[in-house]
């Protein structure tokens, strides 16, 4: 049997609900969650520091959230108000979960995912988040003053930067080194010492290592293989999740992902509409990973992309109706798929990140 596991901001949703909240509640808030999260993929990817993992970002600013109103009805109502579908998200979520197990494994706060339950109809009980609890940990009036001080301060660092290839502190360029170790400073001594600090203890983002244990646990539920697991993922967070799939004869697809998804994916897709994954995961669910290969590849690593695409898709046995929405893209940006190797992942990376940028806005996109 096929089973799908799914990111949801990004397949699903074009919000990045922690960015959008801290831009909402904190002032210079984009700024701040924008150096934060490059903070995380420095600790995930470069310095792989033990301990921490990628997706940590969500836990890192939650006492600066707490201190400027962040409860749990706030986040809950906001999530409501803000939440923003890929355009054919709620049809494609609502076609794979009738007929396949489908799983939702994001790093997003539990609220937000409640949100996107209660607007599609989408069972709860297979998402898999990180559960926060903002109001068991009141930030003292005291300390909201000091955290303001601190998301100053971090939103007015240099944003960090390293060449690709880096793998220690010694590889950053001048002057990162020292925002590293400001930043140590702030979300490893100064906050661990403060009352808002208790908020951390229990939160464990699923970013990760987490994403793969969520795969291992939906298996587990399902009894499936993972060769029969179709995940769709974009970001650094989803990077073990892509791995454990396809090293398990699964396929693992990076949608409009950035390069950590593209360089631990098996495919990579672009589009500006959701029901090219309902179409991608229908194909691999009927006939594993080797529907996906047999499709009529252009040589030279080219992409299948537009109607030469959707007749491929048709052509494999991929219901018409499912491609009907995709011949007219929104945005202009027709549905592109490549099968990856390591020869064409530079190459796809640049326009794989282009399009994640025009569907997801330009702070959004240019995350981690």
């Amino acid at each position: 049997m096929s089973q799908l596991n799914i990111d949801c901001e990004g397949p699903i949703t074009q919000n990045d609900n922690a960015f959008e909240l801290c831009e909402a509640l904190i002032p210079g808030g984009g700024d701040f969650f924008a150096r934060v999260s490059r903070y995380d993929d420095y600790l995930a990817d470069v310095e792989r520091r033990p301990g921490y993992k990628a997706g940590d970002t969500l836990k890192l600013v939650l006492p600066f959230l707490a201190a400027f109103g962040a409860t749990r009805a706030a986040m809950e109502d906001f999530s409501r108000r803000t939440l923003a579908l890929l355009p054919g998200a709620r049809e494609m979520l609502a076609r794979l979960a009738a007929e396949l197990p489908t799983f939702i494994v994001s790093t997003s706060y539990r609220p937000y995912l409640d949100a996107l339950c209660a607007a599609t109809g989408f069972p709860p009980e297979n998402v898999y988040c990180t559960e926060v609890d903002p109001d068991a940990c009141p930030v003292p009036p005291a300390e909201k003053g000091r955290l303001s001080a601190l998301a100053a301060e971090i939103a007015a660092m240099p944003l960090l930067s390293w060449p690709d290839g880096a793998a220690r502190p010694e590889d950053l360029p001048p002057g990162m080194g020292a925002v590293v170790r400001r930043l140590d400073e702030i979300f490893w001594e100064e906050i661990p010492a403060m009352a808002a600090g208790r908020i951390l203890e229990g939160v464990n983002p699923v970013g990760g290592p987490e994403k793969a244990r969520a795969v291992a646990d939906s298996l587990r539920r399902t009894g499936n293989p993972v060769s029969g697991v179709t995940y769709v993922g974009d970001s650094i967070t989803d990077v073990e999740a892509l791995r454990l799939v396809e090293e398990g004869g699964g396929a693992g697809i990076s949608f409009n992902g950035n390069a950590y998804a593209v360089r631990a994916a098996g495919w990579a897709c672009t589009s500006g509409h959701a029901g090219i994954v309902a179409a991608l995961v229908r194909l691999s669910a009927a006939a594993g990973r080797e529907a996906l290969e047999a499709l009529p590849w252009p040589e030279g690593g080219a992409p299948l992309e537009g109607a030469a695409l959707l007749g491929a898709l048709e052509a494999a046995g991929v219901p018409a109706d499912l491609l009907a929405p995709l011949r007219d893209p929104p945005g202009g940006l027709p549905p592109r798929l490549w099968r990856l190797d390591d020869g064409i992942r530079p190459r796809v990376i640049p326009e794989s990140e282009r399009v994640r940028r025009a569907v997801r806005g330009l702070a959004v996109g240019a995350l981690g």
